[in-house]
């Protein structure tokens, strides 16, 4: 039966039947609905708000079921709020509001529990595991107090058992307001099962995350504990200030420093905060390094620059045999910035085979200018921050390798020699070749910006020099140097570099006197020839150092029986094994179709053999050999020069028409292109349709055109030494070549017989053994097609 009663709308609290709660109320409605039930049956209806930050509650803002409470106490507190005791009774169901002016009443009636037959002892089971997963609940939440775990071991009613329960688990009041307006007490239990397995799993949880905050918490006041004591037992020995003078001792250094203004500015900044912070705390040793870094670098101190050219040029022509083209670029160089007092000319870059001394002449240009040497490799750097740095944000964060190069010179004017710049890459991180512009542009890098050392950093007294193999490089790092192209080293030369510089230093690596260990000249021009095809000498001083350290072994074997260990021609295969290479690929005889041209390749000159032949087909020329997209256009260039004058050449029209040509460089696993052989192409397909041989000692280079003319060619002096190399008597090379002859050494010019050549017919004149006679071919018109007469007549030329 329905009954009014006055309300008391709660925030943030859920009552359940059968419990008693203390509630604090100071809205004044509330306070005079307390006043009136006092006044008669102390029986007041409390229903939960659904949003607690409503002051002035109305129907729609209570939950629909409540619990009537008995009245218990009643206190009111010196600041006009109520203090008050309720004791749970019963639920309640509202049906509707009645609003008046003093406070909030309702129309409700009891709820009765759902009292379906139930199996006692599955009540019994769930009441036992209520208990007792309420007992572990109260173990992992220390907010549970112990009364009211007693009070629940006492309880066997299920249903009081499940509303104290529900009213001291800590869940969301949507969750007890679902309890309190469940009615079967065995539904009631499950749900409550279910709550609190969950609430102990964040309670775990939870536990786990205080341990372990409290151990690492505990290990951190343990560490400091142990660090202060650490540093008073070294201030008592004197081993160590505090970190006032730590502060002090930056300080003063960097007073003492003569910084940038914007340097010393950020070096100050950087200083107070180190001063404010905890010696402990991890940016300490982020501002630490940084200053460290600060005090490090140079910023004023220079090496003391040697004018002396007379003494660079002695050092250059000590530490390096030839080179002379060289050796003059870079007086003229030294000379030019002794002058001038200041690093703003071009930047020099050393490009040339590996083997033939660009670091090495990198070194001896620091030797000769007094300054600091500082190497920086660049093969494999794919990481733009490898030369500008990381950021301070990240952990490990550090300077670049320009800056840790200027910390390692100790001066602000080193040589700097960044080796190997065509070996740079560049990828996701970044490219580092375009990090490189700044450092080499003599117009920017007396600012460059580090992004760790965040302040311009002077790099323009710097000497900087680059080295390369090719000069496969991007266009705008290309453009800041000049190019000085080191060649490959002559036969001869390589014996004088062996007999004054490899030899000496392999007796000082290998601990051998001089007179233990003697190799005679022409057993050193056979390495050279038959154990190390280079450009440089790289594999000859390996071979050097091979045949020392087999006359160490065999001194040391003997046991003093053999004194000394000399080295010639005649025994040099024991030691060495068998020949490795050929020395002179020439043809030993003249030959149809067999054409030797000269190649350039990164490693110096080689013979390039070309071969052709005639096979039965229709006038297909196949090319073979791994060869690249331009050779294989020169090849038809050549192809379609010969066709066009083959009455010319003597080349009878059926040549074409029942016959293949086949064209085939050998050495078929190695990768070859470039226009330069198309002479030698050319040679080749008119010495195998006319069958005259090709002389055995001739050699060519020079690019065909469809008109016949040779056009120019790179690589003159590498391919000239190969030339030598291969006991070749002649070299056919393009006329507009010859003026690069003044820079070929003279021991080459002399050995070869050089011949300049303007167009094919030059070259064939030369190359061929017999003078071609030239043919008439004399054409009919049949259904408009051309048809050649049975009988061709040979024109003396």
């Amino acid at each position: 039966m329905k009954q009014l009663y006055p309300v008391l709308p709660i925030r943030d609290i859920v009552v359940f039947p059968h419990i008693v709660v203390p509630l604090l109320v100071g809205r004044e409605k509330s306070i005079n609905a307390l006043e009136e039930v006092m006044k008669g049956d102390k029986q007041i209806l409390l229903a939960t708000q659904r949003d607690d930050s409503i002051d002035d509650p109305s129907e729609d803002d209570l939950y629909s079921v409540g619990t009537l409470c008995n009245v218990l106490q009643m206190l009111k507190l010196p600041n006009g709020t109520v203090k008050v005791l309720v004791e749970g009774v019963r639920r309640m169901q509202v049906s509707n509001y009645s609003r008046e002016k003093k406070y909030l009443r309702a129309y409700a009636e009891d709820l009765e529990e759902v009292s379906a037959e139930i199996d006692g002892k599955e009540i019994d089971a769930i009441t036992r595991v209520i208990v007792e997963q309420f007992e572990q609940y109260s173990r992992l939440n220390k907010r549970v107090p112990e009364e009211v775990l007693s009070a629940i071991r006492q309880i066997s009613e299920p249903s009081k058992l499940a509303d104290t329960v529900a009213q001291h688990l800590v869940i969301k009041n949507e969750d007890k307001q679902t309890l309190l307006e469940t009615l079967s007490p065995l539904a009631r239990l499950e749900i409550i099962h279910g709550y609190m397995e969950n609430e102990m799993d964040v309670l775990k949880v939870e536990s786990k995350i205080r341990s372990r905050v409290k151990r690492q918490m505990e290990k951190s006041q343990r560490e400091y504990y142990l660090n202060e004591q650490m540093k008073a037992i070294q201030r008592e020995l004197g081993e160590q200030d505090d970190e006032h003078n730590e502060v002090k001792d930056f300080e003063n250094k960097i007073n003492a420093l003569k910084l940038t203004t914007e340097a010393k500015d950020k070096a100050l900044s950087e200083l107070k905060k180190l001063r404010q912070m905890s010696p402990m705390a991890a940016e300490a040793t982020v501002v630490r390094n940084y200053l460290e870094w600060i005090c490090a670098l140079p910023w004023r101190k220079r090496s003391r620059i040697s004018r002396d050219l007379a003494r660079a040029q002695k050092i250059l022509d000590e530490e390096h045999y030839g080179l002379d083209k060289v050796k003059e670029r870079i007086m003229e160089f030294l000379a030019v910035q002794l002058r001038a007092k200041k690093m703003k000319g071009s930047i020099l870059c050393l490009v040339g085979p590996p083997g033939v001394g660009k670091t090495s002449l990198g070194k001896s240009i620091a030797h000769a200018t007094g300054r600091q040497f500082v190497r920086m490799a660049l093969g494999g750097v794919r990481d733009e921050s490898e030369i500008r740095g990381h950021r301070r944000t990240y952990i490990g964060s550090l300077p670049g390798k320009i800056i840790h190069g200027m910390k390692k010179a100790g001066t602000v004017n080193p040589f700097f020699l960044l080796d190997e710049v065509d070996k740079l890459g560049g990828d996701w991180r970044g490219d580092p070749a375009s990090a490189l512009l700044e450092v080499l542009d003599p117009e920017q890098n007396h600012a460059f910006n580090d992004h760790y050392m965040e302040v311009d950093y002077d790099l323009s007294e710097v000497m900087f020099v680059t080295t390369a193999n090719t000069m496969n490089m991007a266009s705008p790092l290309l453009d800041r140097m000049e190019i000085i192209r080191i060649p490959g080293y002559t036969e001869d030369e390589k014996v004088e570099i062996a007999q004054r510089h490899l030899i000496p230093k392999q007796y000082k690596a290998n601990n051998v006197a001089a007179k233990e260990w003697q190799i005679d000249e022409a057993a050193i021009r056979d390495i050279i020839r038959y154990y190390s095809r280079e450009s440089g000498v790289r594999a000859l001083e390996r071979e050097i150092s091979s045949l020392m350290r087999k006359a160490v072994l065999e001194i040391t074997k003997s046991k003093g029986k053999v004194k000394a260990v000399k080295v010639n021609s005649d025994n040099l295969q024991d030691y060495l094994g068998v020949r490795k290479f050929r020395y002179g690929l020439a043809e030993t005889e003249d030959a149809v179709g067999m054409v030797t041209g000269l190649a350039w390749t990164q490693f110096g000159g080689e013979l390039l053999t070309i071969e052709s032949v005639l096979i039965p087909g229709k006038g297909k020329v196949t090319k073979t050999g791994k060869l690249g997209d331009v050779m294989q256009e020169s090849i038809q260039a050549a192809e379609n020069f010969v066709k066009s004058r083959a009455a010319h050449f003597g080349i009878m029209r059926e040549s074409f028409e029942d016959t293949d040509i086949h064209v085939h460089v050998p050495e078929g696993a190695t990768p070859k292109d470039g226009p330069s052989a198309g002479i030698a192409m050319m040679v080749s397909m008119v010495s195998i349709l006319t069958n005259v041989p090709v002389r055995k000692d001739i050699a060519m280079t020079g690019e065909i055109t469809l008109r016949g003319n040779v056009l120019p060619i790179g690589g003159l002096k590498e391919k000239l030494l190969a030339a030598l190399r291969g006991k070749i008597g002649t070299v056919l090379i393009p006329h507009e070549n010859e003026k690069d002859l003044v820079e070929i050494p003279d021991n080459v010019k002399q050995g070869l017989k050089i011949i300049p050549v303007k167009n094919a017919d030059e070259v064939l004149a030369h190359a061929l053994t017999q003078k071609l006679i030239p043919v008439k071919w004399q054409d009919k018109i049949i259904a408009g097609k051309a048809e050649p007469k049975s009988s061709e007549k040979r024109v003396e030329h």
